[in-house]
């Protein structure tokens, strides 16, 4: 299992950008990975690397639909060999 935190946006499309994230979470939400939205960015638990990449791809690709010209990509990956880890079991060891 992987973990990913992600935060996509365009710049130069005013101070509210809510419109692009809406897309982007969208996306997310059909893939069916399982993931937690933040403030500042949305974390997602994806089976490998391949299946990651795909699920940004598409997520830009939703901002680009939706009009931006030019979109920041934001991606922290977390990929634990040692032993299983889901965004439930990070949080919980912190309590």
């Amino acid at each position: 299992m992987i973990l990913a935190q992600l935060s996509v946006y365009p710049i130069g499309e005013g101070t509210s950008l809510s419109r692009f994230v809406k897309k982007g979470i969208n996306v997310i939400k059909e893939s069916g990975y399982t993931y937690e939205i933040g403030g500042m960015s949305t974390a997602i638990e994806v089976p490998d690397l391949d299946a990651l990449f795909l699920l940004v791809k598409k997520v830009h690709q939703a901002h680009v639909d939706e009009g931006g010209q030019r979109i920041v990509i934001d991606l922290k990956v977390d990929d634990r060999r040692d032993k299983d880890a889901t965004i439930g079991s990070k949080r919980n060891a912190v309590k």
